[in-house]
Formats: C-alpha cells, sequence, structure tokens
C-alpha cells in the first residue's frame, strides 16, 4: 500500500508521527475513543466508567469546543496527551461560532453572503470561525497534534453547515482548512472528515485529497456497520484512515470481521451511549476493552 502523507505539506512532526501510525493500523488494530461529557458533573464521567467497569483507559480522548469551552479543552487536551494519549476535537456551534448546540441544529446562514467578500456576513463568518485559532495555536506550542473533526454528519443536513447542499458545505470545509492552515499556520491538526449514516450518494460532500486526512462515518444502529464502512473506503484514496467517526455500540473484533469494517479507530458517543445497557453492557465494554485488537491508553507507542 503506498504511504499515505498529510496533506498540511508543513505539518509538526509530531502530527506527522501520529498520522504516519494512524495509517499503519488499517485492518490491523482498532483504536479506542471516548468522546467526553459535563453533563455528569465532572468531564471524567466516562473515563472513569470505563476504568471501572474494564480497568482501562481509552487511546483517544473526544473533546469538544461546545458552549465555547475554548480553555477547558486545551487544559484537558494537554492533561491527555501527557498521558500518552491521543486528542480530537469536535465543535457543536452555530453559526455565529459563540454558541451552543440548540444553535447548530436550528441555526442557518445566509450563504450566498457568507461567501461574497466585502459583506458584514463574509467578515462575520470569518471571524467567527477564527475564535478556535488560539486555542488550537496553544495547543500546537505544545507540540499536540489534534484529530480535527468540524462540521461532522454534513449530509444529513440536520446541522446548520449541510443546510447549504454539498458545494456550500465544501466551500465552508475549504474555507476553514485555507484559514486555519495557510492565514494562521495551524500546523498540528490532522483534519478528520466525518459522514453521517443517512441514505445518499457521499462522493459530493468530499472536499478533496488536498484537504483531507482521514475520512469516516457516523452511526448509532449498532454493528460493525460494514455497508457504511464500504460507502467511506470508496471516497477515501489508497492508503488513507477510514474511522468509526462517531458509534454508539461498540463493534467486537468479530463483528468487524464478520463485516469487513476494519476501522481506524471508533469515538464512542457520551453517556448513556457508553453507560446504558442499550448500547454497551459492562461485559460488551470488557470484551472490547481486554481485546488486543483493540489499542488502550496503555498500549500505546511513544507518540
Amino acid at each position: 500500500m503506498m504511504k499515505r502523507q498529510l496533506c498540511d505539506v508543513n505539518a509538526i512532526p509530531e502530527a506527522v508521527r501520529l498520522y504516519d501510525y494512524l495509517c499503519s493500523l488499517q485492518g490491523q488494530h482498532c483504536l479506542t475513543g471516548q468522546q467526553e461529557s459535563n453533563w455528569c458533573g465532572t468531564q471524567e464521567h466516562e473515563i472513569n466508567y470505563l476504568v471501572m467497569q474494564t480497568g482501562r483507559m481509552p487511546a483517544i480522548r473526544g473533546l469538544d469546543f461546545l458552549d465555547n469551552d475554548f480553555g477547558g479543552v486545551v487544559r484537558r487536551a494537554a492533561d491527555w496527551h501527557a498521558r500518552g494519549g491521543v486528542v480530537t476535537i469536535c465543535w457543536h456551534t452555530g453559526p455565529d461560532f459563540a454558541s451552543s448546540y440548540h444553535e447548530c441544529r436550528e441555526g442557518e446562514l445566509d450563504w450566498d453572503a457568507a461567501f461574497t467578500p466585502g459583506t458584514q456576513a463574509h467578515h462575520d463568518l470569518l471571524t467567527g470561525m477564527d475564535r478556535a485559532v488560539p486555542y488550537l495555536r496553544r495547543l500546537q506550542g505544545m507540540g499536540i497534534p489534534v484529530l480535527w473533526r468540524p462540521f461532522h454528519e454534513m449530509d444529513g443536513k440536520w446541522f446548520w453547515w449541510g443546510r447549504g447542499g454539498a458545494e456550500g458545505f465544501v466551500r465552508l470545509w475549504r474555507l476553514m482548512h485555507d484559514r486555519y492552515v495557510n492565514v494562521h499556520g495551524l500546523h498540528n491538526l490532522i483534519w478528520v472528515l466525518g459522514f453521517s449514516d443517512a441514505p445518499g450518494d457521499l462522493a459530493p460532500w468530499y472536499p478533496g485529497d488536498d484537504v483531507v486526512d482521514v475520512l469516516g462515518g457516523d452511526s448509532y444502529q449498532g454493528g460493525a456497520q460494514g455497508a457504511l464502512y464500504r460507502k467511506c473506503a470508496a471516497i477515501a484514496p489508497e492508503g488513507m484512515p477510514v474511522c468509526y467517526h462517531e458509534n454508539g455500540e461498540i463493534p467486537t473484533s468479530a463483528m468487524m470481521r464478520e463485516e469487513a469494517a476494519p476501522w481506524a479507530w471508533f469515538m464512542t458517543w457520551h453517556t448513556r451511549w457508553l453507560t446504558s445497557d442499550e448500547f454497551n453492557t459492562a461485559q460488551r465494554l470488557r470484551e472490547v476493552y481486554r481485546d488486543p485488537y483493540f489499542v488502550t491508553l496503555s498500549a500505546l507507542p511513544p507518540l
């Protein structure tokens, strides 16, 4: 298989090492991942629950700039990196980039005006998306690579960033990539594109090989989602990691083999998606987290 390079040719060495490792996993191992929440009084709720049930911690910690928690995310990302873990960050926010989950579902962008230079809407779009830059730059200064996964599930069109259609989304993704990498010099980001499991053709929503490093899919339907894996893999160029971007039920390694879905990592969503027997029993968590096919925090190599 051809060795794939990060789309950012100026990526920091730490990002290059992490990406090389991710590329080496496909079909060999799967990283464990867990999204945090602050719904239970502490952002450690999910990690503590996994330790209680399995004695292990996930390799990847999922964070979210939700509710403008920029400083808190940076602190927890730095702590996780210091433990030897991998950091991924998403951003649930409205089109003002200064709000929360409700606004990311209900907010609307004036797409024509927002992409017309000289308009107030264009200025506001640039100013808004730049709000995360100082915090991502702080992580870069600490040598921390970030699996950066903005604007996920766009093809489902339930978030504002998908309601401009595939053409609007591609423009939005490429604009953020250009500003973050070329304007602001953020070279610690590994750009992760997350499709939904909604029906339809994914190809029009793909922004291009030059601005995507990893792609994958989200599904809360259970199983290993082999059909979703194949839809994603059909778009990914040779050597690009394909991840189970968000999930409820965690598939076992046997399920992945049976459905021919060798995801590079999974990222279980928080609270009840982790702790409820409806999605993951304690027995399932132990089976997965103690299976050598799945890489946990303590099994990660130095990155």
